[in-house]
């Protein structure tokens, strides 16, 4: 489960326009939500609350062994107004899902400076953040700093006792103007400095650099259902982006280096198909190669997997997972399919009438409903109460003639009334928009039959995450670890 302070930063890179995506270290992502989310251990409380629109705090309990706990303070110079800092009206899919798709690109064109309508800021918005954990007395803080829409800082710190030199600070410059970003960074451990970039090319990409359109393109350039092609006939492909980025590093204490390299495609949210991201991954100097994939395999279901292979030892790794989404109510007996039922078979299990009885008969049957029966007379039924009409409505023919063919929803049917505003609400929006969560499970297993398995889900106002570790190569004692964490924000 996210932690409170994480959703917040999470608001504050939305407010600002940063989209933390397009970075190469969030290459693996997707994959690394559904195949290496953290199962707690021992009981641990986290109260949190966004005291301002600028200002937030949380608090944190744990047993493991010993009590521990941290202190959090943040401070945005952004108001998040719009955050939901709630526990119990957080939409659990923000906070607790793993699968989520990219964001369209809507940055910079080139990086020239010609910015889109709405991303010409010129605030230079901060982010504060710092956190105590006690009893170790260690503290950890964070400063972002956003200078143009395309160029923010990020300073991190470390300092505690038992680290080398009493602590360690990385420092991070981030330009990204949508169609590629580039990190520099340096650290004071080891001396270490890197470069990191990330390009993007296909799908949304050509969004950025719009060209003018001609006479022979005018009624004859549109896309298909899938924001690809040219909708001549023919066969649309998955649409999606293209990435690729690479890393290099170099410690100037230690005098070794490294480097990475990997590339990523992943749909977008126009895609009509089943969302899917797969990405591949090579460190030269090592010989790891790994390969990733994820896919939504239903509205409710989401499955991933992922293949390391080193080419000097051919040593292999695997690991699967799955994230199982939970809709409320779904394991309850809904009443009112019962009073359909019933309603439904009135007619069938109708009492026979007393002269029937008398008479040790059954009564006569039903007449049918073809042309030559006789007429039969149903009483009148209350009349249903008028829809509201808006003035336009009772002026224009045409919608007046669609308000009277609009149906009351199942649920006022039901029970014998007439729409309220919820309803009418209810069925304007649909049964999407009205349907919500209970829970989520997560499970992954490894080749060393190690499993992994989390309860994630909200109790009133109350959000938890229960998990457990379990080896099954050790059946005396599989289960290795068992946790409980509880949240609660206002």
């Amino acid at each position: 489960m996210r932690e409170f302070m994480d959703y917040i930063q999470s608001a504050f890179y939305a407010a600002t326009g940063w989209n933390r995506d397009n970075s190469y270290s969030s290459l693996n992502a997707t994959a690394d939500a559904l195949l290496n989310f953290p199962t707690p251990r021992g009981l641990r409380l986290t109260l949190g609350s966004l005291a301002t629109p600028q200002f937030a705090t949380a608090y944190q309990l744990g047993t493991v062994g010993v009590v521990d706990g941290s202190v959090s303070y943040l401070y945005s110079s952004v108001p998040l107004a719009d955050a939901i800092a709630q526990s119990s009206r957080i939409p659990l899919p923000d906070l607790l899902r793993s699968y989520k798709p990219l964001a369209e690109l809507s940055r910079g064109t080139t990086g020239s400076g010609n910015w889109i309508r709405g991303w010409d800021r010129v605030e230079k918005d901060t982010l504060a953040y710092g956190r105590l954990y006690l009893p170790l007395s260690m503290l950890e803080a964070l400063v972002v700093k956003k200078f143009t829409p395309d160029l923010q800082v990020q300073v991190s710190a470390v300092s505690e006792q038992t680290l080398r030199n009493g602590g360690t600070m990385l420092g991070m410059v981030q330009y990204d103007v949508g169609k590629y970003g580039i990190e520099g960074l340096a650290s004071s451990d080891g001396g270490l400095m890197g470069l990191r970039g990330l390009y993007n090319f296909g799908g949304d990409v050509s969004k950025l650099q719009p060209k003018p359109a001609t006479d022979d393109d005018q009624g004859t350039r549109y896309t298909n259902g899938n924001g690809n092609g040219q909708g001549n006939g023919e066969r649309e492909g998955i649409y999606g982006r293209f990435s690729a980025g690479a890393e290099l590093y170099y410690g100037t204490l230690n005098k070794s280096g490294g480097m990475s390299m990997g590339m990523r495609f992943a749909t977008l949210p126009t895609y009509k198909g089943s969302p899917l991201t797969a990405t591949m991954t090579i460190n030269p100097l090592m010989g790891n190669i790994s390969w990733s994939y994820a896919v939504m395999a239903g509205k409710h279901c989401a499955l991933a997997s992922r293949m390391d292979f080193n080419v000097y030892s051919y040593e292999s790794d695997w690991t699967i997972g799955m994230e199982l989404w939970r809709k409320k109510g779904a394991w309850t007996v809904d009443k009112s399919d019962d009073a359909a039922t019933l309603a439904e078979d009135a007619p069938t299990r109708r009492e026979r009438s007393f002269q029937a009885k008398l008479e040790w008969r059954l009564d006569e049957p039903l007449p049918s409903d073809d042309a030559h029966a006789p007429e039969v007379v149903i009483a009148p039924t209350p009349a249903e109460p008028a829809l509201p009409v808006s003035p336009a409505e009772a002026t224009n023919p045409e919608l007046t003639e669609s308000v009277q063919r609009r149906q009351r929803s199942f649920r006022s049917k039901m029970e014998w009334r007439a729409d309220t505003p919820d309803d009418d609400l209810a069925t304007r929006l649909g049964d999407d928009e009205e349907e919500e969560y209970s829970g989520v499970l997560k499970a992954r297993l490894d080749q060393n039959l190690k499993i992994g398995l989390l309860w994630e889900g909200r109790v009133q106002s109350l959000l938890f995450s229960l998990g457990s570790g379990i080896d099954l190569r050790r059946l005396d004692s599989p289960f290795r670890s068992l946790g409980l964490e509880v949240q609660f924000s206002s």
